[in-house]
């Protein structure tokens, strides 16, 4: 066994069915008496019942979270939370307002309690990206951190299946990348493994039968383990370039990753072998970027980022960001093999080995 450290998150983690009635028991738990819901316009009807099942605890709402977390926004939730004497919030949603939550935070301290409705993962990361005029940058910091997940399988029975593949792609992203992160450790590696399984088992169920309550509970719990990777180790290109994707051209940020992560792998496959048969061994395929793409493709997803709306003269605008700052990957950083990976993700042609 090599020398390692591992440094255990500090979140407090329920999971079960039915657990949103606990938030005003872990409200006090904190301290708390004044929360504010935060929310997507797209979630009113749960936000407003949580409002309701809070009652007096619950002293407003903010529900305009939106993709990439703008800071336009965050300033006008800072200021509702400023407005209403808010001591915590509490965000029910995707990774739109766990991202509020978390840039709310960052600039106030307020402990957060967060109640994820898809498996994006971010709930599960010290990790926050903010956007501004276009640009997309993320910061690592325990600040943003949120101190109380409450995982509520009955959340997730509704999620469209559209989203519920997508966001399972995005949180298998974290841990596929994680797997050959320069900072990894065996317990991560286990925590990652058992999340790429738990997911790339629970997806094609609900393909086949969205309201299958076994399968939404081990896909909730497989977005949980790839959020700690994402939260535990560093991340390199994969994430690299869905943030410029998504914070120059406002792509939707689960189908970016879904589309990107094949080729991010066929790009660091040779560089990373004991990682890809990692992966390979958890998803159950014989190569770890072609079987990705194929689960992605098998379950209706996207598979080019044209169809996501980008730009066919983007790729160079996206190289430069990409190699614009030092960051450590697996494989040297190079433009012209980027160029040839995102030209293949933007036609949507499987992911070719850049050995």
């Amino acid at each position: 066994m090599k020398p390692f450290s591992y440094s255990a998150l500090p979140s407090k983690v329920t999971f079960g069915f039915g657990t949103l009635r606990l938030v005003a028991e872990e409200m006090q738990a904190l301290g708390c008496k004044r929360a504010i819901i935060l929310s997507t316009p797209q979630q009113v009807d749960a936000a407003d019942a949580l409002l309701a099942q809070l009652g007096e605890m619950a002293v407003g709402r903010f529900y305009e979270a939106a993709m990439h977390t703008p800071i336009d926004v965050t300033e006008r939730a800072v200021a509702e939370v400023i407005a209403v004497n808010a001591d915590c919030t509490v965000a029910l949603g995707g990774g739109s307002t766990i991202g509020l939550g978390k840039a709310i935070a960052l600039r106030t301290d307020l402990p957060q309690i967060v109640i994820p409705t898809t498996y994006a993962g971010s709930e599960a990361t010290p990790i926050i990206g903010q956007t501004q005029n276009g640009v997309k940058n993320t910061e690592r910091t325990l600040k943003v951190l949120p101190e109380v997940i409450i995982y509520d399988v009955d959340l997730t029975l509704t999620l469209p299946i559209g989203l519920t593949i997508t966001s399972g792609m995005n949180a298998i992203a974290h841990a596929a990348e994680g797997l050959y992160a320069k900072d990894g450790n065996p317990v991560i590696q286990m925590i990652a493994e058992d999340g790429l399984r738990a997911l790339s088992s629970a997806l094609p169920l609900l393909y086949a039968n969205p309201l299958d309550k076994e399968a939404r509970s081990n896909a909730l719990y497989g977005a949980w383990a790839c959020g700690v990777t994402l939260g535990s180790v560093g991340m390199s290109l994969h994430h690299k370039l869905c943030h410029a994707l998504g914070g120059t051209f406002d792509l939707p940020h689960a189908e970016t990753h879904t589309v990107v992560l094949p080729h991010a792998m066929a790009y660091n496959a040779s560089a990373a072998p004991e990682a890809m048969a990692r992966i390979a061994r958890a998803i159950g395929v014989a190569e770890a970027p072609l079987g990705l793409f194929e689960l992605a493709k098998s379950l209706g997803a996207p598979t080019s980022l044209k169809e996501l709306g980008m730009p066919a003269d983007g790729i160079e605008q996206v190289v430069t960001l990409a190699v614009k700052s030092p960051y450590w990957n697996p494989a040297a950083l190079d433009a012209s093999r980027l160029r040839v990976l995102l030209q293949n993700a933007y036609e949507g042609r499987p992911p070719e080995n850049m050995a």
